[in-house]
Protein backbone atom coordinates (compact mmCIF):
# COMPACT_ATOMS: atom_id res chain seq x y z
CA UNK A 1 0.00 0.00 0.00
CA UNK A 2 1.19 3.47 -1.08
CA UNK A 3 1.20 6.29 1.60
CA UNK A 4 0.11 8.66 -1.15
CA UNK A 5 -1.22 7.78 -4.98
CA UNK A 6 -1.26 10.76 -7.34
CA UNK A 7 -3.22 9.59 -9.65
CA UNK A 8 -4.57 10.14 -13.49
CA UNK A 9 -1.82 13.18 -14.42
CA UNK A 10 0.19 13.97 -17.51
CA UNK A 11 3.68 13.28 -16.14
CA UNK A 12 7.39 14.81 -17.10
CA UNK A 13 9.42 13.35 -15.19
CA UNK A 14 12.25 16.10 -15.21
CA UNK A 15 15.24 14.17 -17.29
CA UNK A 16 13.79 16.11 -20.55
CA UNK A 17 12.11 13.19 -22.14
CA UNK A 18 8.62 13.50 -23.78
CA UNK A 19 5.29 14.05 -21.02
CA UNK A 20 3.16 10.74 -20.89
CA UNK A 21 0.14 9.66 -18.42
CA UNK A 22 1.82 7.68 -15.16
CA UNK A 23 0.42 8.06 -12.04
CA UNK A 24 3.09 7.98 -8.96
CA UNK A 25 3.03 6.26 -5.94
CA UNK A 26 4.92 7.48 -2.88
CA UNK A 27 5.76 5.30 0.65
CA UNK A 28 7.46 7.64 2.87
CA UNK A 29 9.52 9.74 1.63
CA UNK A 30 10.65 7.63 -1.51
CA UNK A 31 8.54 7.53 -4.93
CA UNK A 32 7.63 3.98 -5.02
CA UNK A 33 6.65 3.54 -8.32
CA UNK A 34 6.10 5.60 -11.48
CA UNK A 35 3.29 4.06 -14.13
CA UNK A 36 -0.67 2.30 -14.29
CA UNK A 37 -1.10 2.12 -10.29
CA UNK A 38 -4.85 2.42 -10.31
CA UNK A 39 -5.09 -1.24 -8.92
CA UNK A 40 -3.17 -0.10 -6.12
CA UNK A 41 -4.44 0.64 -2.89
CA UNK A 42 -3.11 4.23 -0.99
CA UNK A 43 -3.32 5.87 2.25
CA UNK A 44 -4.59 9.18 0.49
CA UNK A 45 -5.37 10.07 -3.18
CA UNK A 46 -4.37 13.29 -4.90
CA UNK A 47 -6.16 13.23 -8.04
CA UNK A 48 -4.44 14.89 -10.57
CA UNK A 49 -6.42 14.86 -14.05
CA UNK A 50 -5.48 17.75 -16.16
CA UNK A 51 -2.76 18.45 -14.32
CA UNK A 52 1.16 17.75 -14.79
CA UNK A 53 2.88 16.05 -12.71
CA UNK A 54 6.51 16.92 -12.05
CA UNK A 55 9.81 16.89 -10.12
CA UNK A 56 9.71 19.64 -7.54
CA UNK A 57 11.48 22.56 -8.75
CA UNK A 58 15.34 23.50 -7.56
CA UNK A 59 15.74 27.37 -7.64
CA UNK A 60 19.22 27.36 -8.82
CA UNK A 61 20.35 31.13 -7.09
CA UNK A 62 18.75 31.99 -3.96
CA UNK A 63 19.40 34.07 -1.17
CA UNK A 64 17.49 32.44 1.05
CA UNK A 65 20.17 31.30 3.84
CA UNK A 66 17.64 33.49 6.50
CA UNK A 67 14.73 32.47 5.21
CA UNK A 68 15.22 29.20 5.38
CA UNK A 69 15.14 29.67 9.23
CA UNK A 70 11.91 31.62 9.24
CA UNK A 71 8.54 30.11 8.28
CA UNK A 72 5.85 33.05 6.89
CA UNK A 73 2.53 32.84 6.44
CA UNK A 74 2.87 32.21 2.73
CA UNK A 75 6.09 31.09 1.27
CA UNK A 76 7.48 32.27 -1.47
CA UNK A 77 9.52 29.69 -2.75
CA UNK A 78 6.44 26.56 -1.98
CA UNK A 79 3.86 29.06 -3.46
CA UNK A 80 6.05 28.41 -6.70
CA UNK A 81 6.37 24.54 -6.66
CA UNK A 82 9.82 25.02 -5.50
CA UNK A 83 11.06 22.06 -3.09
CA UNK A 84 14.98 22.67 -2.64
CA UNK A 85 17.06 26.25 -2.98
CA UNK A 86 20.88 26.29 -3.71
CA UNK A 87 21.74 29.07 -1.37
CA UNK A 88 25.13 31.30 0.06
CA UNK A 89 25.40 32.72 -3.61
CA UNK A 90 27.18 35.79 -5.02
CA UNK A 91 29.78 35.31 -2.36
CA UNK A 92 27.09 36.05 0.35
CA UNK A 93 26.81 33.12 3.23
CA UNK A 94 25.54 33.41 6.68
CA UNK A 95 27.99 31.45 8.06
CA UNK A 96 30.96 31.46 8.86
CA UNK A 97 30.76 34.78 10.06
CA UNK A 98 29.62 36.41 13.01
CA UNK A 99 29.50 40.72 12.41
CA UNK A 100 27.16 42.93 14.20
CA UNK A 101 27.09 45.23 11.22
CA UNK A 102 28.18 43.57 8.09
CA UNK A 103 28.52 45.39 5.19
CA UNK A 104 26.79 46.50 1.85
CA UNK A 105 26.13 43.42 0.27
CA UNK A 106 25.44 41.28 3.46
CA UNK A 107 22.97 43.70 4.71
CA UNK A 108 20.91 42.26 2.18
CA UNK A 109 19.93 39.24 4.60
CA UNK A 110 19.81 41.43 7.44
CA UNK A 111 22.00 42.78 9.95
CA UNK A 112 21.41 40.83 12.80
CA UNK A 113 21.58 37.69 10.37
CA UNK A 114 25.59 36.92 10.92
CA UNK A 115 25.89 34.73 14.14
CA UNK A 116 27.67 31.53 12.93
CA UNK A 117 31.10 30.91 13.93
CA UNK A 118 30.94 27.56 12.12
CA UNK A 119 29.19 26.59 8.96
CA UNK A 120 28.31 23.24 10.79
CA UNK A 121 26.21 24.89 13.10
CA UNK A 122 24.30 26.76 10.45
CA UNK A 123 23.50 23.48 8.91
CA UNK A 124 22.47 22.10 12.27
CA UNK A 125 19.96 24.88 12.96
CA UNK A 126 18.46 25.20 9.71
CA UNK A 127 17.81 21.47 10.16
CA UNK A 128 16.20 21.82 13.33
CA UNK A 129 14.03 24.78 12.25
CA UNK A 130 12.23 22.20 9.95
CA UNK A 131 12.40 24.54 7.09
CA UNK A 132 9.81 23.99 4.49
CA UNK A 133 11.76 23.56 1.54
CA UNK A 134 15.54 21.57 1.02
CA UNK A 135 18.57 23.27 1.54
CA UNK A 136 21.89 23.25 -0.63
CA UNK A 137 23.87 25.62 0.99
CA UNK A 138 27.41 27.41 -0.51
CA UNK A 139 30.00 28.92 1.52
CA UNK A 140 30.50 32.77 0.23
CA UNK A 141 34.19 34.06 -0.45
CA UNK A 142 32.93 37.59 0.56
CA UNK A 143 31.94 35.52 4.30
CA UNK A 144 35.14 34.62 4.45
CA UNK A 145 36.82 37.22 3.81
CA UNK A 146 35.33 39.52 5.68
CA UNK A 147 35.92 37.23 8.57
CA UNK A 148 39.86 36.60 7.51
CA UNK A 149 40.55 39.80 6.82
CA UNK A 150 41.11 43.59 8.51
CA UNK A 151 40.99 45.39 5.30
CA UNK A 152 38.92 44.81 2.37
CA UNK A 153 40.30 46.82 0.36
CA UNK A 154 43.45 44.69 -1.11
CA UNK A 155 44.49 41.13 -1.97
CA UNK A 156 44.56 38.63 0.72
CA UNK A 157 47.81 37.89 2.37
CA UNK A 158 49.46 34.15 2.14
CA UNK A 159 48.33 34.02 5.56
CA UNK A 160 44.78 35.16 5.23
CA UNK A 161 44.14 32.79 2.14
CA UNK A 162 45.32 29.92 4.19
CA UNK A 163 42.46 30.74 6.81
CA UNK A 164 39.63 31.17 3.95
CA UNK A 165 41.22 27.58 2.69
CA UNK A 166 40.59 25.98 6.22
CA UNK A 167 37.66 27.39 6.80
CA UNK A 168 36.01 26.59 3.14
CA UNK A 169 37.47 22.55 3.90
CA UNK A 170 35.58 23.13 7.26
CA UNK A 171 32.02 23.86 5.77
CA UNK A 172 32.97 21.25 3.03
CA UNK A 173 33.23 18.55 6.36
CA UNK A 174 30.25 20.04 7.93
CA UNK A 175 28.05 19.51 4.91
CA UNK A 176 28.39 22.35 2.57
CA UNK A 177 28.17 22.30 -0.99
CA UNK A 178 30.72 24.32 -2.50
CA UNK A 179 31.66 28.13 -2.67
CA UNK A 180 30.11 30.87 -4.39
CA UNK A 181 31.93 34.57 -5.00
CA UNK A 182 30.89 38.18 -5.91
CA UNK A 183 34.13 40.10 -6.86
CA UNK A 184 31.49 42.52 -8.18
CA UNK A 185 31.12 44.17 -4.61
CA UNK A 186 33.38 46.11 -3.06
CA UNK A 187 33.62 43.63 -0.17
CA UNK A 188 35.82 41.29 -2.51
CA UNK A 189 36.62 43.55 -5.91
CA UNK A 190 40.28 43.80 -4.39
CA UNK A 191 40.37 40.00 -4.59
CA UNK A 192 42.90 38.71 -7.46
CA UNK A 193 42.04 35.75 -9.87
CA UNK A 194 44.91 34.35 -7.51
CA UNK A 195 43.66 34.47 -4.39
CA UNK A 196 40.12 32.55 -5.95
CA UNK A 197 42.15 30.05 -6.93
CA UNK A 198 44.14 29.89 -3.95
CA UNK A 199 40.94 29.95 -1.41
CA UNK A 200 38.86 27.07 -4.01
CA UNK A 201 41.20 24.70 -3.72
CA UNK A 202 39.72 22.55 -1.34
CA UNK A 203 37.31 21.91 -4.79
CA UNK A 204 39.90 20.36 -6.70
CA UNK A 205 38.55 17.72 -8.59
CA UNK A 206 35.08 17.99 -7.97
CA UNK A 207 35.52 18.05 -4.09
CA UNK A 208 32.88 20.98 -4.30
CA UNK A 209 31.93 23.39 -7.23
CA UNK A 210 31.99 27.22 -7.49
CA UNK A 211 29.67 29.28 -8.51
CA UNK A 212 30.67 33.07 -9.82
CA UNK A 213 28.57 36.65 -10.11
CA UNK A 214 31.65 37.73 -12.32
CA UNK A 215 33.52 40.63 -11.78
CA UNK A 216 32.04 42.90 -14.72
CA UNK A 217 28.31 42.36 -16.45
CA UNK A 218 28.65 44.85 -19.05
CA UNK A 219 31.27 46.37 -21.01
CA UNK A 220 33.98 44.09 -19.63
CA UNK A 221 31.52 41.33 -18.90
CA UNK A 222 34.08 38.95 -21.79
CA UNK A 223 37.00 39.23 -19.70
CA UNK A 224 35.48 38.31 -16.54
CA UNK A 225 34.11 35.38 -17.93
CA UNK A 226 37.38 34.20 -18.90
CA UNK A 227 38.42 34.91 -15.35
CA UNK A 228 35.70 32.97 -13.92
CA UNK A 229 36.06 29.91 -16.45
CA UNK A 230 39.80 29.83 -15.31
CA UNK A 231 39.22 29.56 -11.45
CA UNK A 232 37.19 26.60 -11.97
CA UNK A 233 39.91 25.26 -14.62
CA UNK A 234 42.81 25.74 -12.19
CA UNK A 235 41.11 23.35 -9.52
CA UNK A 236 39.01 21.15 -11.62
CA UNK A 237 36.21 22.22 -10.24
CA UNK A 238 32.56 22.01 -11.49
CA UNK A 239 31.35 26.13 -12.47
CA UNK A 240 27.99 27.74 -12.35
CA UNK A 241 28.05 31.49 -13.93
CA UNK A 242 25.54 33.07 -11.35
CA UNK A 243 22.48 34.90 -13.45
CA UNK A 244 23.80 35.75 -16.82
CA UNK A 245 22.93 39.04 -18.09
CA UNK A 246 24.68 41.80 -20.22
CA UNK A 247 23.81 44.76 -18.94
CA UNK A 248 23.58 48.22 -19.95
CA UNK A 249 21.74 49.42 -23.74
CA UNK A 250 25.73 49.67 -25.17
CA UNK A 251 25.55 45.44 -24.55
CA UNK A 252 22.10 44.37 -25.34
CA UNK A 253 22.85 41.78 -27.94
CA UNK A 254 26.10 40.92 -26.98
CA UNK A 255 24.64 37.65 -25.39
CA UNK A 256 25.20 36.08 -28.88
CA UNK A 257 29.30 36.09 -27.99
CA UNK A 258 29.38 35.55 -24.15
CA UNK A 259 27.14 32.27 -24.89
CA UNK A 260 29.64 31.38 -27.27
CA UNK A 261 32.40 31.82 -25.14
CA UNK A 262 30.54 29.52 -22.80
CA UNK A 263 29.73 26.65 -25.24
CA UNK A 264 33.81 26.65 -26.36
CA UNK A 265 34.72 26.68 -22.62
CA UNK A 266 32.48 23.93 -21.90
CA UNK A 267 33.99 21.12 -24.54
CA UNK A 268 36.77 21.54 -21.74
CA UNK A 269 35.30 21.87 -18.34
CA UNK A 270 32.22 21.52 -16.45
CA UNK A 271 30.53 25.09 -16.84
CA UNK A 272 26.87 25.76 -17.01
CA UNK A 273 25.17 29.30 -15.86
CA UNK A 274 21.43 30.07 -14.13
CA UNK A 275 19.40 33.20 -15.02
CA UNK A 276 16.01 34.49 -14.05
CA UNK A 277 13.19 35.23 -16.33
CA UNK A 278 13.33 39.26 -16.28
CA UNK A 279 14.51 42.21 -17.98
CA UNK A 280 15.37 44.03 -14.23
CA UNK A 281 18.00 43.31 -12.10
CA UNK A 282 18.02 43.65 -8.49
CA UNK A 283 20.99 43.88 -5.84
CA UNK A 284 22.38 46.94 -3.48
CA UNK A 285 21.66 50.72 -4.40
CA UNK A 286 25.07 51.25 -6.74
CA UNK A 287 24.83 55.07 -8.09
CA UNK A 288 27.05 54.11 -10.95
CA UNK A 289 24.08 51.75 -12.14
CA UNK A 290 21.69 54.78 -12.42
CA UNK A 291 23.12 55.47 -15.79
CA UNK A 292 22.89 52.62 -17.62
CA UNK A 293 19.09 51.84 -16.48
CA UNK A 294 15.76 52.99 -18.24
CA UNK A 295 14.58 53.07 -14.65
CA UNK A 296 15.11 52.33 -10.90
CA UNK A 297 13.22 51.28 -8.47
CA UNK A 298 14.05 51.44 -4.41
CA UNK A 299 13.57 47.79 -2.95
CA UNK A 300 14.60 49.65 0.71
CA UNK A 301 16.46 52.60 1.78
CA UNK A 302 17.50 53.28 5.75
CA UNK A 303 17.77 56.84 5.17
CA UNK A 304 14.16 56.97 3.31
CA UNK A 305 12.03 53.98 4.15
CA UNK A 306 8.99 55.33 2.55
CA UNK A 307 11.11 55.06 -0.69
CA UNK A 308 10.54 51.65 -0.72
CA UNK A 309 8.78 50.61 -4.27
CA UNK A 310 9.21 53.87 -5.67
CA UNK A 311 10.91 55.23 -8.97
CA UNK A 312 14.69 56.86 -8.13
CA UNK A 313 14.25 58.61 -11.53
CA UNK A 314 10.61 60.03 -10.83
CA UNK A 315 11.43 60.99 -7.41
CA UNK A 316 14.91 62.81 -8.65
CA UNK A 317 12.28 64.71 -10.88
CA UNK A 318 10.00 66.02 -8.63
CA UNK A 319 12.93 66.85 -6.16
CA UNK A 320 14.74 68.50 -9.28
CA UNK A 321 17.96 66.62 -8.29
CA UNK A 322 20.54 64.19 -10.41
CA UNK A 323 19.00 60.61 -9.75
CA UNK A 324 22.88 59.67 -9.33
CA UNK A 325 22.79 61.96 -6.41
CA UNK A 326 19.59 61.11 -4.83
CA UNK A 327 20.62 57.39 -4.79
CA UNK A 328 23.93 58.40 -2.95
CA UNK A 329 21.43 60.24 -0.44
CA UNK A 330 19.32 57.06 -0.30
CA UNK A 331 22.44 54.70 0.36
CA UNK A 332 22.37 51.97 2.31
CA UNK A 333 19.37 50.34 0.17
CA UNK A 334 18.53 48.36 -2.38
CA UNK A 335 17.41 48.68 -5.84
CA UNK A 336 15.55 47.18 -8.74
CA UNK A 337 17.93 47.84 -12.27
CA UNK A 338 15.83 48.10 -15.39
CA UNK A 339 19.19 47.59 -17.61
CA UNK A 340 18.22 44.77 -20.06
CA UNK A 341 17.15 43.88 -23.49
CA UNK A 342 14.50 40.79 -23.95
CA UNK A 343 16.48 39.57 -26.76
CA UNK A 344 19.12 38.95 -24.61
CA UNK A 345 17.11 37.17 -21.95
CA UNK A 346 15.22 34.71 -24.44
CA UNK A 347 18.37 33.89 -25.73
CA UNK A 348 19.95 32.80 -22.68
CA UNK A 349 17.11 31.23 -20.81
CA UNK A 350 16.37 29.45 -23.52
CA UNK A 351 20.10 27.70 -23.73
CA UNK A 352 20.85 24.08 -23.20
CA UNK A 353 23.36 25.14 -20.23
CA UNK A 354 20.77 27.64 -18.49
CA UNK A 355 19.12 27.02 -15.01
CA UNK A 356 16.26 29.09 -13.98
CA UNK A 357 17.24 30.82 -10.49
CA UNK A 358 15.39 33.51 -8.61
CA UNK A 359 17.67 35.37 -7.09
CA UNK A 360 14.81 36.83 -5.09
CA UNK A 361 16.24 38.97 -1.84
CA UNK A 362 13.53 37.97 0.62
CA UNK A 363 14.21 40.81 3.03
CA UNK A 364 14.06 43.49 1.32
CA UNK A 365 10.98 45.82 1.61
CA UNK A 366 9.39 46.06 -1.91
CA UNK A 367 11.66 42.97 -3.43
CA UNK A 368 11.81 42.40 -6.81
CA UNK A 369 8.80 40.39 -8.28
CA UNK A 370 11.35 37.65 -9.23
CA UNK A 371 11.39 36.07 -5.55
CA UNK A 372 7.40 35.42 -5.77
CA UNK A 373 7.01 34.74 -9.28
CA UNK A 374 10.28 33.17 -10.87
CA UNK A 375 8.98 29.48 -11.99
CA UNK A 376 5.70 30.04 -13.14
CA UNK A 377 6.44 33.02 -15.19
CA UNK A 378 8.82 30.69 -16.91
CA UNK A 379 5.66 27.78 -17.33
CA UNK A 380 3.05 30.76 -17.96
CA UNK A 381 4.67 33.64 -20.06
CA UNK A 382 7.81 32.04 -21.57
CA UNK A 383 6.33 28.15 -22.32
CA UNK A 384 2.64 28.47 -22.93
CA UNK A 385 2.37 32.27 -23.95
CA UNK A 386 5.92 32.71 -25.86
CA UNK A 387 6.06 29.12 -26.62
CA UNK A 388 10.39 30.41 -26.43
CA UNK A 389 10.76 27.06 -24.80
CA UNK A 390 8.89 23.18 -24.63
CA UNK A 391 7.55 22.52 -21.65
CA UNK A 392 9.44 19.71 -20.94
CA UNK A 393 12.88 21.47 -21.43
CA UNK A 394 11.57 24.36 -19.57
CA UNK A 395 10.94 21.82 -16.83
CA UNK A 396 14.13 19.74 -17.11
CA UNK A 397 15.82 23.62 -16.28
CA UNK A 398 14.14 23.30 -13.21
CA UNK A 399 14.83 19.90 -12.10
CA UNK A 400 16.97 17.50 -13.35
CA UNK A 401 19.51 19.92 -14.95
CA UNK A 402 20.60 21.39 -11.54
CA UNK A 403 19.67 18.03 -9.66
CA UNK A 404 22.60 16.70 -11.50
CA UNK A 405 25.25 20.33 -11.60
CA UNK A 406 24.75 20.75 -8.11
CA UNK A 407 25.10 17.06 -7.31
CA UNK A 408 21.58 16.60 -5.41
CA UNK A 409 21.71 12.72 -5.39
CA UNK A 410 17.47 11.27 -6.24
CA UNK A 411 16.22 14.90 -6.70
CA UNK A 412 15.09 16.61 -9.71
CA UNK A 413 13.74 13.38 -11.41
CA UNK A 414 10.50 11.44 -10.66
CA UNK A 415 11.48 7.95 -11.15
CA UNK A 416 11.27 4.94 -8.47
CA UNK A 417 13.73 5.47 -6.15
CA UNK A 418 14.30 9.04 -5.78
CA UNK A 419 13.47 11.77 -3.27
CA UNK A 420 9.26 12.39 -3.12
CA UNK A 421 9.27 15.99 -4.18
CA UNK A 422 6.83 16.76 -6.63
CA UNK A 423 5.15 19.89 -8.18
CA UNK A 424 1.31 19.41 -9.58
CA UNK A 425 0.56 22.23 -12.02
CA UNK A 426 -2.04 23.52 -14.44
CA UNK A 427 0.02 23.50 -17.68
CA UNK A 428 -3.10 25.90 -19.34
CA UNK A 429 -3.67 28.47 -16.47
CA UNK A 430 -0.08 28.86 -14.25
CA UNK A 431 1.44 32.25 -13.93
CA UNK A 432 3.50 34.31 -12.35
CA UNK A 433 0.84 36.69 -10.07
CA UNK A 434 3.89 39.40 -9.28
CA UNK A 435 4.60 42.43 -10.57
CA UNK A 436 7.64 45.50 -9.71
CA UNK A 437 4.12 47.18 -8.52
CA UNK A 438 2.85 44.32 -6.15
CA UNK A 439 5.67 42.10 -5.83
CA UNK A 440 4.48 39.69 -3.38
CA UNK A 441 1.29 38.82 -5.39
CA UNK A 442 1.63 34.58 -5.45
CA UNK A 443 1.63 32.75 -8.08
CA UNK A 444 -1.68 30.99 -10.07
CA UNK A 445 -2.02 27.59 -11.17
CA UNK A 446 0.49 25.81 -8.76
CA UNK A 447 -2.32 23.00 -7.23
CA UNK A 448 0.11 21.16 -4.52
CA UNK A 449 3.76 20.61 -3.64
CA UNK A 450 4.91 17.76 -1.74
CA UNK A 451 8.32 17.75 -0.31
CA UNK A 452 9.69 14.70 0.66
CA UNK A 453 6.25 12.62 0.71
CA UNK A 454 5.04 15.44 2.64
CA UNK A 455 1.99 17.58 0.92
CA UNK A 456 3.19 21.20 1.90
CA UNK A 457 0.86 23.15 -0.43
CA UNK A 458 -2.49 22.57 -1.23
CA UNK A 459 -4.61 23.86 -3.31
CA UNK A 460 -2.64 26.95 -3.24
CA UNK A 461 -2.39 27.14 0.26
CA UNK A 462 0.46 26.00 2.97
CA UNK A 463 -0.65 22.88 4.62
CA UNK A 464 2.84 21.00 6.37
CA UNK A 465 5.49 23.71 5.19
CA UNK A 466 8.15 21.75 8.07
CA UNK A 467 9.26 19.00 5.50
CA UNK A 468 12.66 20.08 4.61
CA UNK A 469 16.22 18.83 4.77
CA UNK A 470 19.56 19.94 4.33
CA UNK A 471 21.32 18.07 1.58
CA UNK A 472 24.88 17.05 0.55
CA UNK A 473 26.50 17.20 -2.53
CA UNK A 474 27.43 13.75 -3.76
CA UNK A 475 30.28 13.63 -6.40
CA UNK A 476 29.39 12.78 -9.94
Amino acid sequence: MFDILIRGGTLIDGSGAPRRQADVGITGDTIAAVGDLGGHAARRRIDAEGLIVAPGFIDAHTHDDALLLQHPAAHPKLMQGVTTVVTGNCGVSLAPLVSAAPPAPLDLMGATAFRYARFGDYLADVQAARPAVNAAALVGHTSLRIGCMADLQRAATPAETAAMRTRLADALAAGAIGLSTGVYYPPARAATTQELIDVAEPLRDGAGLITMHIRDEGDAIEAALQEALAVGRAVNAPLVLSHHKLMGRANHGRSVQTLALIEAAAQGQAVCMDCYPYVASSTMLLPERVPISSDVRITWSQAEPEAAGRSLLQMAAERGIDPVLLAERLRPGGAVYFAMSDEDVDRILAHPLTMVGSDGLPHDRAPHPRLWGSFPRVLGHYVRERRLLALEAAVHKMTGLPARRFGLAGRGELRPGAAADVTLFDAGRVIDGATFDAPTTPPRGIHAVLVNGRVALQDGAPADDRAGRVLRRVRA
